[in-house]
């Protein structure tokens, strides 16, 4: 299970990028800004590359809110993705050191 608390918060992802994978399945948070609008990116990806490197089909993007409450709903996402996904990432954490 991804738990964040301690480790990123809305004011680490303020400033910056926050990576981290769990099980197979990497994921991406990060602030976007449109106009004078805040959201809080989330996008998932399987193992072996980084974001940069992954193709563009092989990730999955969603949108929050920029508050505390959209921080959790953004945990609360990655870990249903892991478990609605759990033989793809499981694959690709296989595959990805061979």
């Amino acid at each position: 299970m991804i738990d964040l608390h301690g480790q990123a918060g809305l004011p680490y992802i303020n400033r910056g990028v926050y990576t981290g994978s769990y099980e197979g399945m990497r994921y991406r948070l990060r602030k976007k800004e449109e106009e004078d609008k805040k959201t809080l990116e989330a996008v998932i990806y399987p193992e072996p590359y980084c974001f940069e490197k992954t193709p563009e089909d092989q990730k999955e993007a969603r949108e929050f809110s920029f508050t505390d409450e959209g921080f959790q709903q953004a945990i609360a996402w990655l870990n249903e993705q892991y478990e609605a996904r759990q033989e793809r990432w499981t694959e690709a954490k296989n595959a990805s050191w061979v």
